[in-house]
């Protein structure tokens, strides 16, 4: 083959056949392919994990560190993947603004954000959409509380003169379930608590939405925290394939925990080239981890933001 006809074929060769990059969401996916085979996971009906996968690594192609730094390139394979498997744990989309990923030194993290933590409540514990009001200085607020401890709001009156961004005095939330027998649930924040709720954000709540609309992010902050009460305490059960495997629930996250730390999610992928000739360069053997004596009691894995679904860890920067 002469050097000119050997140019002309390499030009005519469609640019993916040279290489094809197999990236840290490819073998997270090929990870949760394997765990819902296996049926140690349940995905929602209407969540697709490629989807999901896709939107969060075209996100974190562009997402820098606080230090300007890019973060694909900054922080460990491991932490990008883990997180991006507690993204598809929890069944998130970060397009529908339901979650974000924040790295803290040189790991990823990924945050459940208020949308997603809404999803979540919607999903796992019944509820309709929650609503929520501001109460203002000059409002005719009155609750009560029963002798099991239930609150209910017996009035609430508001003036149109009343509404003023300067003088909230608190925040309520109405959790109404699917089931018409539950009753609802209501919040009761004080500004106060509402401030120190936002304390514990990134921007400590001085960011402009927090200035400019402190009546919706209020509303996010007394919605979050009645919600993040019923997801914490939810059955989810439901996430599993049959419903006579209920031990699974126990035992899923441990699993989907250890084998990510342990085994493909070390993320020793390489590109996948092709040669000149055609064909494929041969693919670096990948090291699986050593078996223990069977005598050896197993070590608990690390924590990590899979470890548990609905970790507090995740609103450690509640975003609102």
């Amino acid at each position: 083959m002469t050097d000119k006809t050997k140019q002309t074929k390499e030009k005519d060769q469609p640019a993916n056949q040279l290489a094809i990059p197999k990236t840290i969401a490819d073998s997270v996916l090929a990870r949760v392919q394997q765990f819902t085979a296996n049926k140690d996971i349940r995905l929602p009906a209407d969540y697709s994990p490629e989807n999901a996968l896709k939107s969060a690594w075209l996100i974190l192609l562009e997402a820098k560190t606080k230090d300007s730094k890019p973060v694909l390139e900054h922080c460990t394979r491991e932490s990008i993947a883990n997180a991006l498997l507690n993204m598809v744990l929890q069944g998130l989309n970060p397009v529908k603004k339901q979650c974000d990923f924040i790295a803290y030194g040189d790991k990823l993290y990924m945050q459940r954000e208020y949308h997603g933590t809404v999803a979540l409540a919607k999903r796992y514990a019944g509820i309709k959409d929650p609503i929520a009001n501001i109460i203002y200085e000059g409002d005719e607020f009155e609750y009560s509380i029963n002798e099991y401890g239930v609150k209910t709001i017996t009035k609430h009156t508001q003036n149109l003169d009343n509404i003023d961004l300067n003088k909230i005095k608190g925040a309520y939330a109405i959790i109404r379930f699917e089931d018409p027998e539950k009753e609802p649930h209501i919040e009761i924040m004080t500004m106060a608590q509402i401030r120190q709720a936002w304390m514990q954000g990134a921007t400590k709540g001085a960011s402009p939405a927090h200035k400019n609309f402190p009546d919706e992010m209020a509303k996010k902050t007394v919605i979050g925290r009645a919600c993040k009460l019923f997801i914490t305490s939810s059955d989810d059960s439901s996430i599993f394939e049959d419903p006579e495997v209920d031990n699974f629930t126990t035992t899923a996250r441990e699993k989907a925990a250890e084998r990510a730390n342990r085994e493909e999610l070390t993320m020793d992928v390489e590109a996948e080239v092709v040669n000149d000739n055609g064909k494929k360069k041969p693919e670096p053997k990948s090291q699986k981890p050593k078996e223990k004596p069977a005598e050896e009691p197993a070590e608990e894995p690390e924590p990590t933001p899979g470890a548990d679904l609905f970790d507090e860890a995740n609103e450690a920067n509640p975003g609102f």
